[in-house]
C-alpha cells in the first residue's frame, strides 16, 4: 500500500468518524405535528401509546364454535346455544357446560370457553355441533386473551421509527388523528461540472444529462430529508462562491462532483474559505476514494457538508455509506445506518487490496448476490439493474462463489 493511500482512513475508520458526529446531531432534530393521512413516511418523534387493552375482550381468530376444550375432545354432541358476530357485545352469560357457541373471526368469545374450534374441524346437525375425531383442542386454541397484545399505556410504536403502513394503523388503531414527528432537514444539493445540461436538454458534443440531482434528490427523501436542488454549477471558484452562500439556511450540504485532485477540482478549496473543518477528505475506498466529509461554521451551528464524487455509482456508495447516516440522524430516524444484509455470493467477484470495494449487485429474494457488470462508476446503464452494493474487504484479492457476503442495501 503507497503511503498516499495509507495516509487514509479505512472504510471501517470513516464509517466510525461519520457515526460518532451522527450521534451528537441526532440532538439538534426539530419536531411538528402532522395528521395521520400526512404521517406515511415521516420519522415519529414522541412514541405511540395504547389507549385500551388490545384486544379490549377476548378475540376468536377462527370462524367456529367457542366451547371448552375439554368438553369438544370428548367428541359428544354439543347443543349450539348461541351466537356471536363481529362487532357484538360479549355474551352477557358464561357457557354452559357441554354446549357451543357460534361465533365469527374477531368476534368476542362467550366467558367460560376456553377454545374455539375451526368449522372444518367439526361436524354440524340442526343445532347441534361436535368435534371431528382425532382432532383435539388446545386450551386457549384459536382465541387472542383480553390484553394479549398490548395493555392500556404500552408504549407500541417508539420515537425514531420510519411511519410506514403497519405504524399508521397501529397509531390510527390507539385513537391517534395526529402525530408528533420530526421536521424533514433541508439538504441543498449542489452539482458541478461545465459538462452537465438539464435533464430536459440535449446534450451536446463533451456534454451529458445531469442525472446526479434527481439521483440524489430520491436518496434524501428516502431517508427522511427535504431536498432543495439547485442548477449545475460551473467549474470555477466565483460560481462556487455564489452556489454555497445561499446554502447558509440549509441543514446540510451535498456536493457532487469536483471533489478529485484535477485543476478544476475546486470544491474543497472553496469550502475552506468558507472555513470549514474536514473530518476527512478521502478514505480507502472503490468507488468514491476522494470522498471529503466536513462541517461548515454557521454562527452557532456547524452545517454538514458531504463532498462525493460526481460518477453515479461512486455518488450513490458513498451517500448511502456517509451521507444516509447523518441525514438519518437529523431527520431523527432511530436505528444505524448503512444498512447491511447477508448474501450467498452467485459468482466469484475481485478484490483490490488496499481499498474496501463497493460493487454494484443485484441481491435475489432467496438470499443470493451477483454482481452488475458495468464499464466504470459512470456505468448509469448497468447501475439501474443493481439493488445493493458487494462489499469486498480491502484485505480480499477475490471473493469465492458461495462465500456469505454483506451487501449494503439501497
Amino acid at each position: 500500500m503507497s503511503s498516499a493511500l495509507a495516509s487514509l482512513p479505512s472504510y471501517e475508520e470513516a464509517a466510525a468518524i461519520v457515526s460518532a458526529r451522527a450521534a451528537e446531531l441526532a440532538c439538534v432534530a426539530q419536531t411538528e405535528r402532522v395528521g395521520l393521512h400526512e404521517a406515511a413516511g415521516r420519522i415519529l418523534a414522541v412514541p405511540i401509546r395504547t389507549d385500551h387493552e388490545m384486544p379490549p375482550f377476548a378475540r376468536s381468530t377462527r370462524d367456529g364454535y367457542a366451547v371448552r376444550a375439554e368438553d369438544a375432545n370428548r367428541y359428544e354432541w354439543m347443543e349450539v346455544a348461541g351466537s356471536t358476530r363481529t362487532g357484538d357485545a360479549p355474551a352477557p352469560e358464561s357457557l354452559i357446560k357441554g354446549t357451543a357457541w357460534e361465533i365469527m373471526t374477531g368476534a368476542a368469545v362467550p366467558p367460560g370457553a376456553d377454545a374455539v374450534a375451526m368449522l372444518e374441524h367439526v361436524e354440524a346437525e340442526a343445532d347441534v355441533i361436535r368435534l371431528v375425531s382425532p382432532r383435539k383442542l388446545e386450551v386457549g386454541e384459536n382465541i387472542v386473551l383480553a390484553g394479549a397484545e398490548a395493555r392500556t399505556g404500552d408504549e407500541i410504536v417508539p420515537a425514531g421509527t420510519w411511519m410506514g403502513a403497519a405504524q399508521i394503523g397501529a397509531a390510527a388503531a390507539c385513537g391517534y388523528a395526529e402525530l408528533e414527528v420530526f421536521c424533514k432537514p433541508r439538504v441543498m444539493i449542489l452539482t458541478t461540472g461545465d459538462e452537465l445540461v438539464a435533464v430536459t436538454e440535449k446534450p451536446g458534443p463533451g456534454q451529458i444529462r445531469n442525472s446526479n440531482a434527481p439521483m440524489l434528490t430520491a436518496l434524501v427523501e428516502q431517508f427522511g430529508g427535504h431536498a432543495v436542488t439547485m442548477p449545475a454549477i460551473g467549474d470555477s471558484a466565483e460560481a462556487l462562491d455564489k452556489a454555497l452562500y445561499v446554502t447558509a439556511a440549509a441543514d446540510m450540504v451535498i456536493f457532487s462532483g469536483g471533489i478529485s485532485a484535477g485543476r478544476f477540482d475546486l470544491v474543497e478549496p472553496a469550502l475552506e474559505r468558507l472555513g470549514a473543518k474536514f473530518h476527512f477528505t478521502g478514505a480507502r475506498i472503490q468507488p468514491g476514494k476522494p470522498v471529503v466529509f466536513g462541517e461548515i461554521p454557521r454562527g452557532d451551528v456547524s452545517q454538514p457538508v458531504f463532498g462525493l464524487p460526481g460518477n453515479p455509482i461512486s455518488s450513490t456508495a458513498t451517500f448511502l455509506l456517509f451521507a444516509a447516516p447523518v441525514l438519518a440522524a437529523l431527520a431523527g430516524r432511530r436505528g444505524s445506518l448503512p444498512r447491511w444484509v447477508l448474501a450467498h455470493l452467485e459468482r466469484g467477484v475481485k478484490g483490490n487490496p488496499g481499498l474496501t470495494r463497493f460493487v454494484p449487485a443485484h441481491c435475489e429474494a432467496g438470499g443470493g448476490v451477483q454482481s452488475v457488470e458495468t464499464h466504470g462508476s459512470g456505468d448509469i446503464a448497468a447501475f439501474a439493474r443493481a439493488n445493493c452494493f458487494l462489499m469486498v474487504p480491502e484485505s480480499a484479492k477475490w471473493l469465492e462463489a458461495g462465500e456469505m457476503v454483506r451487501t449494503l442495501q439501497f
